[in-house]
């Protein structure tokens, strides 16, 4: 995932209109969804220092821990939404 996560960076660092949101999910045994969610906001932490390291804006990161509140596919991962705003 390293070479997709340096794409994003370069895309992210060559383009000041674009921010990035990591939307991250962990799954949980019985009731230990606090425990999901903490793991989820570590995943999430995880990439998000990767991508200041590749050179990203902090205040250009946005970060969600969703835990086990999962919508479908993989219950562990971290979605990587690139989107463009406008220029103001």
């Amino acid at each position: 995932m390293q070479s997709k996560l340096d794409d994003i960076a370069k895309q992210l660092t060559h383009n000041e209109n674009m921010r990035v949101t990591l939307t991250a999910y962990a799954s949980a045994v019985g009731d230990q969804s606090s425990t999901a969610r903490r793991v989820s906001l570590s995943r999430a932490l995880s990439v998000r220092a990767y991508l200041i390291d590749a050179g990203v804006n902090n205040l250009r990161i946005n970060v969600q821990a969703e835990g086990d509140k999962n919508p479908g596919g993989d219950p562990d991962r971290v979605d990587v939404i690139v989107q463009e705003q406008d220029a103001k």
